[in-house]
């Protein structure tokens, strides 16, 4: 599809594949040591990544869209977006094509940051290992985030691609957030009830889930709403009675549905991940990135945001 047709998703090789081992050598060997190796290996097939099976979700529903609308080049664009030498290619063309995946658009940027080259695919969304390239993106109002695996293998959806968003930070600004941190619990639950009819500014991946909906809608307008490839989930910290009410008019006003959403006052959310089994999971602290880790669910950190200031003092 042309690029002002399809929701472009950008993904780094390491995002991609496992590349631990390649990335050792780099650092510890140079940059002439790695592509050796790589040459040496471009017949080995690389292992999965982070974001390998959120691409292959991607593809399932483009396959879906292609049936019913055969014509339309309203669907998911992968690009492979590197700073690999050229030289590297090789090896990253034969995995994916060992791999069955569509990924045609390559950009190997020998060194150099990519960021220029993602404001010119009108990336959607980026996703990489690197996260300094991660916190460039986002200050240039690209949709990004970190990606981390997951500490244990679960089995994912094969036909149905699930994204699972946090709220504030993510899908929204971080202005209540910021009145958590800075003025507590109390007065961020008065806050929300005093604001509950205005909407929440939006976050750095509303972009994302707006995209997700149009094409849900595509499936909806063909009689396909039960069988839909795509499912998302806001699964957020906030307690419905004292602060929901103000996520929920927010995304209406925005004209935005989501599947489902878990407020859940505290708790931790690894465990509610689990029962999902998302593909991707996006938030902005990296507390509950660990924990949705460590029981299994591929996280992808969105650096915005009050939580980062935090983050890093900590």
């Amino acid at each position: 599809p042309k690029p002002q047709h399809a929701i472009t998703v950008a993904v780094s090789s390491r995002a991609l594949f496992d590349l631990v081992e390649e990335r050792r050598i780099y650092e510890e060997q140079g940059v002439e040591k790695y592509v050796e190796y790589q040459q040496n290996n471009e017949n080995v097939t690389l292992k999965p990544g982070p974001a390998f099976y959120f691409v292959k979700a991607l593809e399932h529903v483009n396959a879906r869209l292609l049936e019913l609308y055969p014509d339309d080049e309203e669907r998911f664009d992968i690009v492979l977006m590197t700073n690999n030498h050229a030289q590297v290619g090789v090896r990253l063309i034969n995995s994916i094509n060992h791999y069955g995946l569509t990924i045609e658009r390559f950009c190997m940027t020998g060194g150099k940051s990519p960021i220029g080259y993602l404001t010119a695919y009108l990336t959607n969304l980026y996703l990489s290992a690197d996260s300094e390239k991660v916190q460039e993106a986002i200050e240039a109002g690209i949709a990004s985030a970190t990606m981390f695996t997951a500490n244990k293998d679960v089995a994912y959806s094969d036909t149905q691609l699930r994204v699972a968003f946090d709220g504030d930070a993510v899908l929204f600004s971080d202005e209540s957030e910021q009145i958590v941190k800075e003025q507590g619990l109390d007065r961020f639950f008065e806050h929300e009830q005093l604001n509950e009819n205005k909407p929440l500014a939006q976050g750095p991946l509303k972009g994302f889930l707006e995209d997700l909906g149009k094409l849900q809608k595509k499936f909806y307008a063909k009689n396909e709403r039960l069988n839909c490839p795509i499912r998302t989930y806001l699964v957020t910290a906030r307690s419905a009675a004292s602060s929901g009410a103000r996520v929920l008019k927010t995304l209406r006003s925005w004209g935005l549905e989501i599947d489902e959403a878990l407020f859940l006052a505290g708790a931790p959310k690894g465990p509610i991940l689990v029962k999902i089994r998302p593909h991707i999971f996006f938030d902005d602290q990296m507390f509950h990135i660990e924990g949705a880790q460590k029981l299994g669910t591929i996280a992808a950190h969105v650096p915005y945001g009050i939580a980062q200031k935090y983050h890093k003092s900590a």
